[in-house]
C-alpha cells in the first residue's frame, strides 16, 4: 500500500534517497528520472531527492496498468488521475482482513467455547458453539460485510460504520440462533456491534482516502468505547 507507507513516512524521502544511494543507481542508469507512483507524493518532496540524489522525481499513475500509457506518451490521463475505491476493489481486499481477523482469534475463540460451553454449570455443547458463532458473526461483520457496505453505512466514520453494521448482524443472528433471553441477546448484539466496530477501523488502513490524524483521533474515542 503506497499511499499508507508515504503517509507513516516508511515511503518517503529519506527512504527514497537512501535507496538511490545504496544501489549505486547514478553507476548503473545514464538518466536521472525517477517514476513514483502518484500516491507516494505524500511522503516524498521531489526537490528535496533532486538536491540529495541527483534524481528529477516524476509522479506517475495511480494504477499499475494505467502505467504504459504514461510512460509511452509522458502524461497522466484524467482516468489515470482518477482514485476509485469501487465494490470490486473493496471486495479483494476483505478476505486478506477476515483470514487475519481469524487467524487472530483462534485462542480467544477456544476461550470463548470453553466459557461459553461452562456457562451455566455442566458443559453445554449448544452454547459453546453459539458463543464461537456470535464472535464469528462479529468478525464477519467488521471484515466483510462493513467494508462491502462502506458507502451505505452511515457516517464518516468507520467505527460507527462498523458497529451499526455489527448492530444488524447482532440482531439477525439472535433471531437465527434462537436466543430467547432478553439479557443474552442484547449482550450478543453488544458484543457483535463493539468488535465490528474495531475490526472496520482497522480497516481504515486499507483504504485510499482516510488520513494518518484522522484515525488518530477517531481512535482516541472510539478504542475506549469499543
Amino acid at each position: 500500500n503506497v499511499w499508507c507507507a508515504a503517509g507513516k513516512g516508511t515511503f518517503g524521502t529519506g527512504e527514497l534517497v537512501r535507496k538511490v544511494q545504496s544501489t549505486r543507481l547514478a553507476e548503473v542508469v545514464s538518466h536521472r528520472q525517477l517514476i513514483v507512483p502518484l500516491l507516494g507524493a505524500a511522503g516524498i518532496k521531489g526537490s528535496d531527492v533532486l538536491k540529495r540524489a541527483g534524481f528529477k522525481v516524476r509522479f506517475a499513475t495511480l494504477r499499475t496498468e494505467d502505467l504504459p500509457g504514461f510512460l509511452e506518451t509522458g502524461k497522466l490521463s484524467s482516468a489515470a488521475r482518477e482514485l476509485t475505491f469501487t465494490l470490486a476493489e473493496r471486495v479483494i481486499l476483505t478476505p486478506v482482513e477476515l483470514v487475519s481477523a481469524i487467524r487472530n482469534s483462534l485462542p480467544l475463540l477456544a476461550l470463548l467455547f470453553l466459557a461459553g460451553g461452562f456457562y451455566s454449570g455442566n458443559f453445554s455443547l449448544s452454547t459453546a458453539c453459539t458463543a464461537v458463532s456470535a464472535y464469528s458473526a462479529a468478525l464477519i461483520s467488521g471484515s466483510f460485510l462493513s467494508p462491502l457496505f462502506l458507502n451505505l453505512l452511515p457516517t464518516r466514520s468507520f467505527a460507527v460504520k462498523g458497529a451499526v453494521s455489527g448492530l444488524l448482524t447482532g440482531v439477525v443472528f439472535c433471531f437465527v440462533a434462537n436466543i430467547n433471553s432478553a439479557a443474552a441477546s442484547v449482550a450478543a448484539t453488544l458484543m457483535i456491534a463493539a468488535v465490528s466496530s474495531f475490526m472496520m477501523l482497522n480497516f481504515t488502513g486499507s483504504t485510499p482516502f482516510t488520513s494518518r490524524s484522522g484515525v488518530k483521533k477517531e481512535m482516541q474515542w472510539a478504542l475506549p468505547l469499543q
